[in-house]
């Protein structure tokens, strides 16, 4: 298993890609607009998303600001086989929010898992090449 990415939402996506890139010395790995989710996905790092950590910067179209205490989403995690994993974790006693499946406009496989104080882990398909 291995880190993939912790995300954020953003009510500004221009002046987050200028703060990671511009003031942290980041740069912009990757961006897709999903229109059918009504979202921007852009990733920011250090370095090559198969070997680095990344950040997640969503924005959710038509919202300009969030709480402090909605900010946080979620860590992500690689693994070989979601669907598989999501039954492990279940049989250790985790607790499963969100079914190992196709995510919203989009063909990635994923799950989503709570740790015990509630925090989102997001269980990412391993791509094959």
């Amino acid at each position: 298993m291995r880190l993939l990415h912790t995300m954020i939402r953003t009510g500004n996506l221009e002046r987050s890609i200028e703060f990671y890139t511009q003031v942290l010395g980041m740069r912009l790995l990757r961006r897709k607009d999903y229109p059918e989710g009504r979202f921007t996905l852009a990733f920011v790092g250090y370095g090559d998303e198969e070997a680095h950590t990344a950040i997640e910067l969503t924005y959710n179209w038509g919202v300009d600001s969030y709480e402090l205490g909605t900010a946080f989403g979620h860590l992500a995690i690689e693994v070989a086989d979601v669907y598989q994993a999501v039954e492990e974790i279940r049989r250790k006693g985790g607790r499963v929010v969100r079914e190992a499946g196709p995510m919203q406009g989009g063909a990635t496989v994923i799950a989503f898992v709570e740790d015990p104080d509630g925090y989102r882990i997001e269980l990412i398909g391993r791509k094959t090449a």
